[in-house]
């Protein structure tokens, strides 16, 4: 009969616990480990989403929760301090990368070397961008797309199955502390543990939130992602894209830094609904069967706010404002927002829009901020380019990037509660899967010391 009680339970089955059972398991042959989740094993994770259609499923989306967590998705991993999370602030960057090294090492053991990788580093680019005063990001990228993302995981599951009990379709009710660690309270019966992991990401956000409290545990700053998504010729930024199929460009001022995201050479603009807002998104041109002759990005400015709420409500007052109640986004042409004057119309537009948006004035609707620093780095642009942004350019107000609030934790991801630990997007340190998964093994080296 199985036992209640363990050493350690890991509550959330994306990659950060996968990689943090798998380190464990490794280093320490005796602990115990329970890994309970909300959704399903991967082989039963199926929605109408993945098809191209709408979602299936009951309760909670499958493409979303279960085993690997968003692992499968595009199963793209960045090994990069430059972006992806702020990992290498908490443990050091160089330990950061060499944990990446980690996380390439077992996904390759698992046949994830069948995708070569490969990497956006330019020497030339990066000295260019420099003279421009902007930075150019850059990473190492496995890009194993999602059935070879799907395979990979599963692999992994076959061995950790071996070693690890497994509660799927668990709901964790309660969670109360005792001297002896703590006591779980769930939809299929109750568990105690020794050392309790939490790396439930984003999509168990709420949940973490109602624990927290319960846990006297108290959330500290969120960041927020705001910023204006543009669209132009796809032969703008060709001097720049020649050697790469995406540049990740910031540029650093005294009162703000903005970077590019989610470049999409011939890619197409959507709608995007998140937390009952409506943003401009962009879409892979690998995505759609009709590419398109442009290309967008979005220019994020993060802020920090001093809570959740705080952070929401200002992106929801900003963002709701534009949307007037509806899916209302904005568009403007360049030549009208350098000129602070409404577009009118498109008609005979050199860049035809991909999204059907309302005509409008981005600086009667955007705050001042992200005006201001799409305007610094469009001049620094110009000049790494060296020739003008086409009037005809396009801009799309606003898109955004929300990230959970930070509950604070130690070096080793402990929080004020003893020997409870946060890992991966629900630490509020990583945004990536690369960098959730080096926390996963961080904290399984530093656990795998526990006997």
């Amino acid at each position: 009969m199985q036992s209640n009680h363990h050493d350690i339970t890991i509550i959330g089955a994306g990659v950060s616990s996968v990689f943090l059972a798998y380190t464990l398991m490794k280093h320490n042959e005796h602990v115990s480990i329970h890994m309970i989740d909300l959704g399903k094993k991967l082989s039963e994770r199926t929605c109408g989403l993945d098809e191209g259609g709408v979602c299936t499923c009951e309760g909670m989306c499958s493409k979303y929760i279960g085993f690997a967590g968003l692992g499968k998705s595009e199963g793209k991993f960045n090994y990069t301090n430059d972006f992806g999370g702020e990992l290498g602030r908490k443990i050091g960057e160089q330990t950061t990368l060499d944990l990446m090294k980690e996380v390439d090492d077992i996904l390759c053991g698992f046949g994830g070397d069948i995708i070569p990788s490969y990497s956006t580093k330019n020497e030339i680019l990066s000295n260019r961008a420099g003279m421009a005063d902007l930075k150019v990001l850059s990473t190492e990228v496995r890009h194993l797309g999602t059935r070879l993302a799907s395979e990979v995981f599963q692999k992994m599951y076959e061995v950790l199955k071996n070693r690890i009990t497994f509660s799927f379709e668990t709901h964790v009710e309660t969670i109360s502390k005792n001297e002896a660690g703590f006591h779980l309270k769930s939809n299929i019966g109750d568990f105690t543990t020794g050392k309790l992991v939490i790396g439930t990401g984003m999509s168990g956000s709420t949940w973490l939130k109602e624990q927290a409290g319960s846990l006297r545990l108290y959330p500290g700053e969120t960041r927020l992602d705001l910023g204006i998504r543009v669209e132009m010729k796809g032969d703008q930024l060709q001097s720049i894209l020649k050697d790469t199929f995406e540049t990740k460009l910031k540029i650093e001022r005294e009162s703000f830094s903005a970077t590019t995201y989610c470049m999409n050479p011939r890619g197409r603009i959507i709608r995007k609904h998140q937390h009952g807002v409506v943003m401009p998104d962009g879409q892979n041109a690998r995505e759609e069967d009709t590419p398109s002759s442009n290309l967008n990005f979005s220019l994020f400015v993060p802020r920090y706010f001093l809570s959740h709420d705080e952070a929401m409500d200002y992106a929801m007052n900003i963002i709701g404002g534009i949307n007037q109640g509806r899916d209302r986004i904005i568009v403007q042409r360049l030549e009208d927002f350098k000129s602070d004057r409404n577009t009118e119309t498109l008609d005979g537009n050199l860049v035809g829009p991909s999204l059907k948006a309302d005509y409008g004035n981005l600086r009667e609707e955007v705050p001042e901020l992200y005006v201001m620093a799409l305007e610094k780095f469009f001049a620094s642009l110009e000049r790494l380019i060296g020739e003008t942004l086409h009037p005809d350019t396009l801009l799309y107000g606003l898109d955004a990037k929300f990230y959970e609030p930070k509950l604070p934790t130690d070096q080793n991801f402990e929080t004020d509660v003893s020997n409870l630990y946060l890992i991966g997007d629900c630490s509020g340190e990583t945004h990536s899967l690369s960098q959730a998964a080096a926390s996963g093994i961080y904290l399984g080296k530093y656990l795998g010391i526990y006997d």
